[in-house]
This record gives C-alpha cells, structure tokens and sequence, in this order.
C-alpha cells in the first residue's frame, strides 16, 4: 500500500520566521553569501555577493554597504531601487532556497547606521573600519523559496 505525502506547509505572510533571519544573519560565518541584484545605470542587472546582509525586522534585511559611492546605493539614489537577493544551501540535513525582492532605501539615521554596521560580521567590520560606509534597507516585497520544510509564499 503507497503511503500519501503530505505537502509541505505554504506560508504566505511576509514574517520572517526567526530561524530564517538566523540562516541570513549567520550567512558569512558559515562560509556562505548572499548574491544581491539591482539594476545598473544601463539598465542591466548587477549581480554581487554581499557579506553584511542582515534580518533587520520581520519585514525588512539590510545591508552594510561599505562603498557610499557604489553601484547599488548609485541605483537606489537613482530611482532604481528594486533588489533581490537569493540564498542557497544544499546539505544533507536541510535545504534552503529563498528570493528576496524588495526596494531599497539608504537609512542615514545614526541609530540605523550603529544598528546595521554592528550587527555586520567582524570581517566586514574590518573592512570599514571607520565607518564610511551607509546602511541600505530593503523592505521586502515577496520572499519565494523552500526554507525549513516549509514552501515559502510570502507577499506584502
């Protein structure tokens, strides 16, 4: 006799559970980045590997952007302020495959800058010592993926 498989759970309210923002927030120490998007002054897309993405809420990530002079700051300054991320890992214990799209924004609080620049791994931290860098908050639209045996459906 076939057993029947369940399907997985779909959620669908944009709340990043707090084991996600944990894989995001760990990303780098263990060895792993998150490829960012965004859209050049050409209209083309610009892919990189950020080390300082980061849950910054339920509803937002952020990223440490150590150039204030750099490509995606240049993007969301110049009204392109569309972005998506995505995070992959494949280990024999779990999977996770999760899009992020959203629209970014450069936060020039202080508050925003000390929370975002802190909460960055050391590495990245060293590499802006002296903080020149600005904070870039992405308030998320969607996140799509397959993340803890859960099919992510997450819209605004």
């Amino acid at each position: 006799m076939a057993t029947q498989q369940t399907a997985p759970p779909v959620l669908t309210e944009l709340k990043l559970p707090s084991a996600l923002k944990d894989t995001v927030n760990s990303a780098l120490e263990r060895g792993r980045m998150l490829a960012v998007a965004y859209v050049g002054a050409d209209g083309r897309p610009e892919l990189s590997f950020r080390g300082s993405v980061q849950a910054y809420s339920d509803t937002q990530l952020a990223i440490w952007v150590r150039n204030p002079e750099g490509g995606i700051l240049a993007a969301v300054r110049g009204g392109r302020p569309h972005i998506t991320l995505l995070y992959g890992e494949l280990r024999p214990d779990s999977k996770a495959f999760v899009t992020f799209r959203g629209r970014g924004r450069i936060e020039s609080s202080e508050a925003a800058r000390r929370a975002v620049y802190d909460h960055s791994p050391e590495l990245e931290r060293n590499l802006d010592k002296e903080r020149r860098g600005l904070p870039l908050i992405i308030d998320l639209d969607s996140v799509d993926g397959i993340f803890g045996g859960n099919v992510l459906k997450m819209r605004r």
